[in-house]
């Protein structure tokens, strides 16, 4: 792109930025148009946006077109990543949240080293147009999938629809002269009306107006960012986590084409480090679990998600701390690929710790708690990409892996206060004191 166009690379790393920019900003509004009409209408509608956006970044001719596109690609797969979490809430108990949430996160995470393994081999022999072609297939298939197969979980969405199955069916006897019930009128014995019957859901009557929801949607999120500091820390913890996994994309072209002279194809196959880190951590997130469970390890509280995250998140700066200092031309390039796949299991901790935690604590307010994080995580998370090359240039390989690595040691400590100090902070807070009760 950057020969064609005759842009630099930072700016074509823009188009990162762009995308999640989308990605951050549309959940805050989509959000209550799943809460009206339900998931499957706003996947679909979102879904065929993100295939038909796919499409245009394969064949527009312009660096400002691709910038637009990729805009409108974050608005699209906004969905697919954030309401997922009200799926798995929809469908899966609290006890039984955590397996269903680390294949979502592991599956995440893989497709973040695949992306790049795969489009490099493409970029390489064939033209970097093909790289969203083939995504416009795949996503296109999936699409279809998605269509036919998936089914809407909301349930206030799917008693609104058995409601007025009834009534219509209701309706239909009462045209027939078949009338509901005889109801008592009155004291006097033996006195009877008919009475109809018809069928009324709650949520359907507290429901809001669709702007005062989107206002609200917009609104709770940034309040419980600034009043609660549980949020707040929670969003500088995964939005740090999350911003390292997007510098990637800069980090290792850089290091991997001065270091160690790879070429393209080459830098990609290092992105396979975060997809096999993703699989073997999907895995010891799943059974950890079950085995501290199996055992009575584990208390019934929320802050029973944090105990693993304490220990496992550190691996997050160890991975920084080790990519830094390893990137030497007397090291072998496998010890910097060894420091991303540690760095990525950090954050995979830290992702399914975040999600879980505030799921827990916050209950009916936890889709604006999670917003808020998903929010600070992308907006954040799109300038690393543009400052990657300045800073590993200006501070030099090490002493930058120092800087993030320390500042993500300072993070980890976030966890632990919770552990500690989490049923007083709890005990203090408007949305979640009802779990004190």
């Amino acid at each position: 792109m950057s020969r064609e166009w005759h842009v630099s690379n930072v700016a074509i790393l823009v188009g990162i930025c762009t995308f999640t920019a989308g990605f951050a900003v549309a959940p805050m509004v989509l959000a209550p148009f799943s809460e009206i009409n339900g998931r499957r209408p706003v996947f679909i509608v979102t879904g065929l946006l993100f295939v038909l956006c796919q499409l245009c970044c394969a064949v527009t001719q312009s660096y400002p077109g691709m910038l637009v596109a990729r805009f409108f690609v974050g608005v699209g797969g906004s969905t697919f990543s954030t309401m997922v979490g009200g799926v798995v809430s929809d469908i899966y108990h609290t006890a039984d949240r955590n397996t269903p949430m680390a294949l979502f996160s592991g599956a995440a995470l893989f497709g973040t080293g695949m992306g790049p393994l795969v489009c490099g081999f493409i970029a390489q022999h064939i033209n970097w147009r093909w790289m969203f072609w083939m995504q416009t297939i795949m996503d296109g298939t999936l699409m279809t999938i998605i269509i036919v197969f998936f089914k809407e979980t909301r349930g206030s969405i799917l008693l609104s629809r058995k409601a007025k199955k009834l009534n219509a069916w209701y309706v239909e006897r009462e045209a027939a002269g078949y009338y509901s019930v005889n109801v008592s009128v009155g004291n006097q014995s033996g006195t009877t009306e008919l009475q109809r019957i018809r069928w009324k859901v709650r949520s359907d009557e507290e429901r809001s107006s669709l702007p005062r929801m989107i206002s609200i949607s917009v609104y709770r999120p940034f309040h419980l960012l600034f009043t609660e500091p549980v949020v707040f820390f929670f969003s500088l913890w995964i939005t740090f986590s999350w911003s390292i996994l997007y510098m990637t994309f800069g980090a290792i072209p850089l290091i991997f084409s001065t270091v160690y002279h790879f070429d393209i194809k080459a830098q990609g196959a290092v992105f396979s480090a975060i997809s096999i880190a993703a699989i073997l951590f999907t895995v010891i997130c799943i059974y950890q679990e079950k085995f501290a469970k199996a055992r009575n390890k584990l208390p019934n509280l929320p802050e029973a998600r944090l105990y693993f995250s304490c220990v496992e998140s550190t691996l997050m700066p160890i991975g920084m701390f080790l990519y830094g200092w390893s990137s030497r031309t007397d090291v072998h390039w496998i010890v910097p690929t060894i420091a991303i796949a540690l760095a990525t299991m950090g954050i995979f901790s830290v992702y399914l710790a975040v999600f879980n935690y505030l799921a827990d604590v916050y209950h009916r307010y936890a889709s604006s708690a999670l917003a808020a994080q998903s929010f600070c995580r992308n907006c954040l998370g799109d300038a690393f990409p543009l400052v990657t090359d300045a800073l590993f240039a200006n501070l030099g390989y090490g002493p930058a892996g120092t800087l993030l690595g320390g500042i993500g040691v300072l993070l980890t400590f976030v966890p632990w206060v919770l552990m500690f100090f989490g049923p007083k902070i709890r005990a203090r807070s408007k949305f979640a004191s009802e779990l004190t009760r």
